[in-house]
């Protein structure tokens, strides 16, 4: 009796062993398993310096955003190099969901408000069903704040409204490098002369070069292709140090743009680089946690 007792817990004892060893295995090759991994961090801010970046705030996330530009270095020190002339920018940037945000602004360049929504139904990662880059959609909408130039006529509330659609198609490289560049069309309800387009063709190209663990190189270009007459306005060309501290990223930058929203800096750049009509300008951005995180 003893033999076969002892048999029968010798038994339930092995197959306990052998049960918990498969348990075991199993948890194993489930943590083995690849998973699907977002990159972020591509840039640190959701614009490059005048441009919309292909990073994203995080869902529940606000960006207080405020946007200075000085005057034109070219006017020596009677204005003191630019200093005593400024414009700016005002927003707050919300995410929504993490490929999706939206936001709205309020600049003193000609007393427009603004606002966009950006989506990106491919972002970049690693992992099984991965993709090499981000593919991000904006629309955003101007609207000019100015009095009518003739008050006497017939004005339309529609004509002091703009328009911008673009595709960001970006990359990030490696820990220190990120590229991408933003087909664009700008649409102008109103232009100055009956023979100016109102639909604006450009592409845009940005970038960040990571200099330090809290410091990166910044830059962001805009080719008009289509649509400005041929005289007069000129490419716009900025050029950004990001400096990282805890929840701020502060940004010196310089640029030959006066404007800080799309259809301002890329239809109305009148400075020239090589004439020295670029001003000197600061980004100032804080975020804060509206809503508490999702584990993804």
């Amino acid at each position: 009796m003893k033999f076969y007792t002892l048999s029968f817990l010798l038994v339930v004892t092995l197959i306990g062993n052998i049960a918990r060893a498969q348990d075991d295995l199993l948890s194993l090759v489930g943590e083995d398993k690849p998973k699907k991994e977002r990159i972020k961090y591509a840039f640190k801010s959701p614009r490059v310096i005048n441009a919309h970046s292909m990073e994203f705030l995080n869902p529940g996330t606000m960006d207080f955003r405020i946007l200075h530009r000085f005057g034109q270095l070219d006017q020596g020190y009677k204005n003191f190099f630019g200093l005593d002339q400024a414009s700016m920018r005002m927003s707050f940037d919300f995410g929504l969901l993490h490929n999706l945000m939206t936001g709205i602004g309020r600049s003193t360049f000609k007393k427009e408000v603004d606002a966009f929504i950006k989506y990106a139904p491919i972002r970049q990662s690693k992992g099984p069903w991965s993709s090499p880059v981000t593919v991000a959609l904006v629309s955003g909408i101007t609207m000019d704040g100015l009095p009518w130039a003739d008050p006497t006529r017939q004005n339309y509330f529609t004509s002091r409204l703009g328009f911008y659609n673009q595709v960001i198609i970006g990359r990030k490289f490696s820990e220190g490098f990120t590229l991408q560049v933003t087909p664009t069309m700008v649409h102008k309800n109103l232009v100055q002369l009956a023979t100016d387009a109102n639909d604006i063709y450009a592409i845009g190209v940005g970038g960040r070069l990571k200099m330090s663990k809290r410091i990166a190189f910044t830059w962001d270009y805009t080719h008009v292709l289509a649509g400005l007459p041929e005289t007069g306005y000129f490419n716009p060309l900025s050029f950004g140090l990001d400096i990282e501290t805890g929840g701020h990223v502060f940004q010196l930058h310089i640029s030959n743009a006066t404007g800080m929203n799309e259809r301002a800096f890329i239809t109305e750049t009148t400075g020239q680089w090589g004439k020295g009509q670029v001003r000197f300008g600061f980004n100032l951005s804080r975020t804060f946690q509206l809503k508490k995180p999702k584990l993804d």
